[in-house]
């Protein structure tokens, strides 16, 4: 095998400054202001409101009720998860803030008895677009916002 073989043949497109790399890797690095803890968030009124909208959002589905916390169970405590949502610009465009349970201290068995998401496999949804597009059908696709609420769990759950 001769060392021409070793090398990379794919002609060069184009080049960019080691400078102009560093600047707009910067740039995404300090635009990067999600809070890292309900602290941080609560003196943000931009974060008070994404944390209002997902208060309404779970009580709006009847997700919880208050409850006393029956002798023999742990309740599992909720913590809040912070992101900025972005355009294809890398302009932000949503602060979203999910309120979610610490469920990594529930015990399989314990506290529930089945693992699984119910989302639909890449495989699956190729078929069905392939089975769409040979048969000319219009395809439409739609996001169901909060579908995990939608749900009864089997267990009862209790958090704080």
């Amino acid at each position: 095998m001769d060392s021409a073989s070793h090398f990379d043949h794919t002609p060069v497109r184009g080049f960019r400054s080691l400078n102009d790399l560093y600047e707009n890797t910067e740039e995404l690095l300090l635009a990067e202001d999600k809070p890292g803890n309900y602290k941080e968030a609560s003196s943000d009124q931009k974060w008070i409101e994404a944390m209002k909208v997902e208060l309404d959002s779970i009580n709006r589905n009847n997700t919880w009720e208050l409850t006393t916390l029956p002798k023999g169970h742990k309740a599992i405590s909720l913590k809040w998860v912070f992101k900025t949502k972005k355009n294809a610009n890398g302009n932000i465009i949503k602060h979203k803030a999910r309120l979610v349970a610490k469920g990594y201290i529930q015990q399989h068995g314990i506290y529930f008895k089945e693992v699984f998401a119910p989302v639909s496999r890449t495989e699956t949804i190729r078929l069905l677009l392939a089975i769409a597009a040979n048969n000319k059908w219009e395809v439409h696709h739609l996001d169901i916002k909060a579908a995990f609420l939608h749900e009864d769990l089997k267990e009862e759950v209790y958090d704080t």
